[in-house]
């Protein structure tokens, strides 16, 4: 993968959930690229050959599965960069909306970051150095449709990105968040697949067109690398543009 943008992660150990696709997958693949050991969170197995990969199978709603998955990384790798990139979306109107479904979207897309910036996050703070990434969503600024879960988790997810910067900036953590747009992965097939709404989105998008996976990897890069050491709590749009119209 080539990107406008590169960094040296030699020496430096990535923990990235949801890696095996979209947008953790490119991610993990552009700190590979620039030298990192990536170990992957996921519910599926992956199949890079890369030796500087490997991945860790889990459920990151179940909470005895994160817990042991956790401890397992921690009893082995010294992790200096944490993307909180899973995340899953069930869509109802809210007056419909199952509480167990509600449960769910937010055990994945909230609970489990917090956790894990928890776990992760404690040695870094105790060696003063680390970075930290978490995947917000234009619901965080935003409410959506038929989207309630989905959009309160964001909406959290996006102030507990500012309100642990508070905590660990001055601690030598820098905790940051991505808000993508409208991007091209698995999550959004339906929506891609839909005439009507696909020619709606790309009129509404100023740069005209749905994000790539690769849009947002090239951001994290930048944020776990030397070159932010002074960006702390920022939740950056990558959009093409959508929030500003």
């Amino acid at each position: 993968m080539s990107s406008a943008f590169s960094a040296d992660l030699t020496g430096r150990t990535a923990v990235v959930t949801g890696a095996s696709s979209g947008i953790g997958r490119a991610i993990s693949d552009i700190f590979l690229a620039n030298g990192a050991t990536v170990i992957g969170m996921q519910r599926r197995a992956d199949d890079r050959p890369d030796e500087r990969h490997r991945s860790v199978q889990v459920d990151l709603s179940d909470h005895a599965q994160l817990e042991a998955a956790a401890n397992q990384i921690l009893a082995s790798d010294e992790v200096d960069i944490l993307v909180n990139n899973a995340g899953i979306n069930i869509r109802h109107p809210f007056e419909e909306f199952p509480l167990n479904e509600w449960d769910d979207v937010l055990d994945v897309n909230l609970r489990s970051v917090v956790r894990l910036a928890q776990a992760f996050g404690r040695p870094m703070v105790e060696r003063r150095r680390g970075a930290i990434v978490n995947i917000a969503s234009m619901l965080s600024f935003f409410g959506g449709f038929t989207a309630s879960a989905y959009a309160a988790s964001k909406g959290g997810v996006a102030q507990f990105t500012k309100s642990l910067a508070n905590e660990w900036a001055g601690r030598g953590v820098r905790v940051n968040a991505l808000a993508p747009g409208f991007i091209g992965t698995e999550m959004n097939t339906a929506l891609m697949a839909d005439a009507t709404r696909d020619r709606q989105i790309r009129e509404r998008i100023p740069a005209g067109d749905w994000g790539r996976a690769e849009d947002l990897a090239g951001a994290a890069l930048f944020l776990v690398s030397d070159a932010a050491q002074y960006v702390h709590g920022a939740v950056i749009p990558i959009d093409g543009g959508y929030l500003s119209r």
